[in-house]
């Protein structure tokens, strides 16, 4: 196949998905190496990007997806009369936070650390799809471990959990220094 066929099939195959599809599921669906279909998916979002086109391509993680430019989104929305997702409450970011950061966790670690109940917002951004369960802790009352899902990395424009910004004030160990007032001390470096 010439560059411009690969090129079109990619775009077919993100296309036709309508969700992220791995590299390595192109590469065997067009008998191509991984090399390949790399370039080509870089090309492909370079172009997207630099053309200003209504779509872009984001790769998340291994995989990637065809998607609208966020600049059109209030456009789109008024297009099909779709109202803007709701924003995501207080206690939901400070939930989404801590599973992010110590995934996979506990819902009784995520209630320890905020010191409260946190089982509907844990309910809300299983919901959302935000969150999903991946597992249960081997102790006694296995309860169910959590960890952020891609549509998480999608939803906060990241490739990766890599790309989370570092948080202040916390140790090596996992742990955040607070000062007296309770506040957290930023890091010494």
């Amino acid at each position: 196949m010439e560059m411009k066929e690969i090129e079109a099939a990619v775009e077919g195959i993100l296309f036709a998905s309508g969700e992220p599809v791995a590299a390595d599921r192109i590469a065997v669906a067009l008998d191509l190496d991984r090399d390949t279909v790399d370039q080509v998916l870089r090309r492909l979002a370079d172009y997207y990007s630099y053309e200003r086109r209504g779509m872009r391509l984001v790769r998340m993680e291994d995989t990637w997806q065809l998607c609208s430019a966020p600049e059109y989104a209030d456009l789109i929305r008024r297009a099909f009369e779709i109202r803007k997702p709701a924003k995501l409450s207080q206690p939901a970011l400070e939930v989404l936070t801590i599973i992010a950061y110590y995934q996979p966790t506990t819902r009784a670690y995520v209630d320890q650390i905020r010191g409260v109940d946190s089982a509907y917002t844990v309910g809300l951004l299983l919901d959302r799809h935000l969150i999903e369960e991946c597992g249960r802790l081997q102790v006694p009352g296995r309860p169910r471990l959590y960890r952020t899902t891609k549509a998480f990395l999608r939803a906060f424009h990241l490739n990766s959990l890599d790309d989370l910004p570092e948080i202040p004030g916390l140790e090596a160990d996992g742990q955040l220094r607070l000062d007296d007032d309770g506040a957290v001390q930023e890091s010494e470096q």
